[in-house]
């Protein structure tokens, strides 16, 4: 009888009898009481026991013990996410009073479902993330199951099986997730089930049209396709289903005119439903399809209407004044479309609920009444590139509930009003850039990310808070020194600080130490001085751009230490010594170097060939000598054609997406390279001291599009498999010693656009190609 005092263990009141064990590990990962180790067989002592919870614990790799198939009285068994793997045990099936088993998020296998046929009471059963991929009988079992009414089979590894076309259906399933499997077509047996409540489809590869078969289930309530490759329009049934409340179809490929999914639309004899049988919608999503047309005014009936969502789509037309009817509306999301027109107050009239407004990127025009106060409390606010007027939105004094801010590129001309820097709502996020905000700001209360690139800010670098994680300033007049900042011991967790084209003097401090979780780091273009930090080379970004700043003095060895450096951009200061072979040895992941315009001297480091994944050399203007190495014909990234990620990845898992970018001088001009810098190849050696023949093996470097070895003292002749490198845009061998003549297999190279060979000692004929010929003289 004592042991009915413990937690978690629940007796009969008369007979003291143990009746339910509730053993589940909390899921907070600071309470560290999992169970584990072996299952006692005693457990078969408590033959009354009905309810067995022993989920969340941590039985690390030990399979599901047969004797839980000998406790008759269960009629509850959950042993979700507590770690089990192998075979699911048949004799589980033996549990005939059984009504509820979750097996969830194991390790698990099924070769068969055949023992589920026993379980003659189940009415919940979740099988998601074990292997069924042999069971070939899963959908026969589970659809014939005549008491079964919630099935979750998620994540399972299930494909089509071409034998499962018809299955006498129960007539019980109510709740359906096949959710984050293969399945290309949506398993016909699904249409005899009328008896369905909630249908989620999404992750699992459906591809070609929705079924028109939705209509037979009359009673669906929730319907779930999202990130799908489904390319038709929505059938005409689906519009039938007058109990739908959630309809998520986001992430496919429809293309639809909106007003076919939104309207009454009888004269096209379209839609024998009308949109009136929609009363119930709560939730709707059609974000990041091909949907197009403008927004009808239909779209006020939908009274029950909680969340909206139409983004990146390719809506039209204006923003329709009847969404100030719907009073229901927590979140209304219609950024990244082609929106235009003036919205006005009434756009918002009703709209007491609204929690989440997103609509970026149209082309709307917002200037209420100074005197406006809305009539929702938002969280999350996003209207970049709209018109919101020179001043700064006055009503936003009124949002006292507000996380995330986006009014970027929205007109403002306007100092940053003192209310708002005191707003008494915390912000995550905060982005005002792209605007004309003028003079400065002492103190930011954000706890996440702010981003106030391009205005014309002029101050000393704000305070912030010590969990900020971004912080964009580039294109302003910022100016002063960087130590408060970079000193300040609290700010441990600062992922991203951009601060390049400002006004900061002075040296770069050095107490990087704390500096932990440090990415990226742009303090380009500049008045620094002094030498790179020690400290600076232990924190490990991905990206350190100090260009075009007065630094001077040898590369820290610390530096060596970063690793993780996909980019290094030192170019335009005068940093000196010979160039470290450490830089090929130890930043194995670059894939843009740029020394340009320094003072370094010596000869190229042989070991800068092992750089595997390096893209991008440029050691143009300095006082480098030696000859070219051979070995530069190892560079692989520069040697393959096919680049396939357009942008360049790192190696952090960034919660954030910004890529990098890079200035690059290709063609005889500087670049910004951002969305394609992964696909750009460059190697620029000119205005060094370098002599010898240029190497042969630079031939075999077939992907360059670019390649400068002007104004060095080369000799001999240009080799002939440079013809090979058919991607070529940009040669430049001017203002050598270079003598012999053009190869002729230079008429292979279709993408010249900028050549260059004057001042040198070449004879001969210039080889005949089209792109050769179309240039001047």
């Amino acid at each position: 009888g004592d042991c009915c005092k413990w937690i978690g263990v629940v007796c009969h009141n008369l007979t003291g009898h143990v009746h339910q064990l509730h053993l589940a590990a909390p899921l907070s990962p600071y309470e560290q009481s999992a169970l584990g180790g072996k299952i006692n067989p005693s457990l078969l002592e408590l033959n009354h026991l009905s309810t067995l919870n022993l989920s969340n614990n941590n039985f690390s790799s030990i399979h599901i013990p047969k004797l839980f198939g000998l406790l008759e009285s269960l009629t509850y068994l959950n042993l979700s996410r507590a770690q089990f793997q192998g075979a699911i045990p048949h004799n589980l099936g033996n549990l005939s009073k059984l009504q509820y088993l979750d097996l969830r998020g194991n390790d698990l296998i099924s070769e068969s479902l055949q023992w589920v046929s026993g379980l003659s009471s189940l009415q919940y059963l979740d099988l998601s993330y074990a292997n069924l991929s042999k069971a070939t009988d899963w959908l026969q079992v589970t659809f014939k199951h005549p008491s079964l009414l919630e099935l979750h089979l998620s994540a399972c590894i299930l494909e089509d099986d071409p034998h499962l076309i018809s299955v006498n259906s129960s007539k019980s399933l109510a709740v359906l997730d096949f959710s984050w499997n293969s399945l290309s077509s949506v398993p016909k047996s699904i249409f005899s089930l009328h008896g369905l409540v909630s249908i989620d489809l999404r992750f699992s590869s459906l591809d070609g049209p929705i079924p028109d078969y939705f209509g037979n289930i009359s009673f669906l309530e929730v319907l779930d396709l999202h990130q799908n490759s489904i390319n038709s329009s929505i059938p005409n049934s689906v519009f039938c289903l007058n109990h739908l409340r959630f309809l998520h179809l986001s992430s496919n490929k429809i293309q639809q005119d909106i007003s076919e999914i939104l309207q009454n639309n009888q004269l096209s004899g379209h839609l024998t439903c009308q949109l009136g049988q929609f009363k119930n919608l709560s939730y709707l999503s059609l974000a990041q399809n091909n949907i197009s047309g403008p927004i009808p005014s239909s779209i006020g009936e939908l009274s029950s209407l909680k969340y909206f969502d139409v983004s990146e789509n390719q809506l039209n037309g204006t923003f329709p004044l009847c969404f100030g009817q719907l009073e229901s509306l927590e979140t209304l999301d219609f950024g990244y479309n082609l929106l235009e027109g003036v919205v006005i107050e009434t756009h918002f009239s009703e709209l007491t609920r609204l929690t989440t407004l997103k609509a970026s990127h149209n082309r709307l025009r917002f200037e209420p009444n100074s005197s406006w106060i809305p009539p929702f409390q938002c969280q999350i606010i996003e209207l970049g590139h709209w018109h919101l007027g020179s001043k700064f939105p006055l009503w936003l004094k009124f949002q006292k509930e507000l996380s995330s801010l986006d009014i970027s590129h929205v007109g403002i001309s306007d100092v940053m009003p003192t209310w708002f820097v005191n707003l008494p709502t915390q912000l995550e996020y905060l982005n005002l850039s792209y605007n004309q905000l003028t003079r400065g700001i002492s103190y930011l209360n954000v706890t996440n990310s702010i981003d106030l690139s391009s205005n014309r800010f002029t101050c000393p670098v704000p305070r912030v808070l010590s969990t900020l994680r971004y912080l964009f300033l580039s294109n302003n007049s910022f100016s002063g020194s960087l130590s408060e900042l970079i000193c300040n011991p609290s700010l441990k967790e600062m992922v991203a600080l951009y601060i390049d084209i400002n006004l900061l003097i002075g040296e770069i401090p050095d107490c990087w130490n704390h500096w932990e979780n440090l990415a990226y780091l742009n303090l380009g273009n500049n008045n620094l001085t002094g030498k790179i930090p020690p400290t600076l080379g232990y924190t490990n970004p991905c990206m350190l751009n100090l260009r075009n700043n007065s630094m001077f003095g040898e590369l820290p060895s610390t530096l060596r230490n970063s690793w993780s450096l996909v980019m290094l951009d030192l170019s335009e200061n005068h940093f000196s010594g010979s160039v470290p072979t450490w830089i090929g040895d130890k930043l194995s992941n670059l894939v843009v170097l740029s020394l340009r315009s320094n003072n370094f001297d010596g000869y190229i480091p042989r070991k800068i060939c092992d750089l595997q994944f390096l893209q991008n050399l440029d050691l143009g203007h300095n006082n480098i000598s030696g000859v070219i190495p051979k070995c530069f014909s190892n560079l692989s990234e520069m040697a393959t054609k096919n680049k396939t990620n357009n942008e360049l990845s790192t190696p952090y898992f960034i919660d954030y997406s910004f890529y990098l970018k890079a200035l690059l001088v290709l063609k005889g001009r500087e670049d910004e390279y951002g969305s394609t810098l992964g696909l750009v190849t460059s190697l620029d050696l000119s205005a060094n001291r370098l002599r010898g023949e240029i190497p042969k093996e630079i031939g075999s470097l077939v992907g360059l599009l670019s390649l400068n070895f002007s104004g060095n003292l080369l000799t001999g002749n240009i080799p002939d498999n440079i013809g090979n490198m058919e991607l070529m845009e940009s040669l430049d061998l001017s203002m050598n010693r270079l003598n012999g003549e053009i190869p002729p297999s230079f008429s292979n190279l279709n993408f010249l656009n900028h050549f260059n060979v004057s001042y040198n000692n070449l004879t001969g004929h210039i080889p005949t190609s089209t792109q050769l010929q179309s240039f001047e003289n």
